[in-house]
């Protein structure tokens, strides 16, 4: 696909899927946290990435 919108609970395996998705073509447009559990450690990370053009 052009767009890929990744949530993730869990920063290690964010980190781990992000490096094989860039690897394989795509680039890091918007990170956003969500902090759907106030009060506590948890966070949810959406990102979007999108295909490299030629230029990039």
């Amino acid at each position: 696909p052009e767009r890929v919108v990744y949530v993730s609970c869990d920063s290690a395996t964010l980190a781990r899927d992000l490096k094989v998705l860039c690897g394989a073509g795509y680039e890091l447009e918007k990170v956003r946290p969500v902090d759907m559990f106030p009060m506590t450690v948890h966070v949810e990370t959406v990102v979007k990435l999108s295909r490299k053009t030629g230029d990039s």
